[in-house]
């Protein structure tokens, strides 16, 4: 977890229907960040959801659609995120990649810091 303080938000948004090297590319996209020994990496995949195509994909029953939404969540430094950008560039994500600043306020309730 980054120390308490300002932190950068990488968010990586683009449909679970990519691959690199035969595998789903957000495996790849979380390898990446853990060996790039970032503070943690999260996929999420999205109910709903469109992009430039503006086709509708929904995980509705009458509508399911292989190509969900996804999103890979990353908080850590603005230091480590931007030098993490490169990893990404020669990845078919084919959506949107996005970097905010955040505010790490501490370990979440419960939470044991491991280091």
């Amino acid at each position: 977890m980054p120390e308490p303080g300002p932190a950068a938000r990488l968010v990586i948004l683009m449909d679970e229907g990519r691959t690199w090297n035969h595998k789903p590319l957000v495996n790849e996209i979380i390898a990446r960040a853990h060996r790039a020994k970032l503070a943690g990496a999260s996929a999420f995949r999205g109910v709903e959801g469109f992009g430039a195509s503006q086709m509708v994909h929904t995980s509705r029953i009458l509508d399911l659609s292989d190509k969900l939404p996804m999103m890979v969540l990353i908080v850590d430094s603005h230091d480590k995120i931007e030098g993490f950008l490169p990893e990404l560039v020669e990845l078919p994500i084919g959506g949107v990649i996005t970097i905010d600043d955040v505010t790490v306020v501490g370990p979440g309730a419960g939470e044991a810091d491991t280091r």
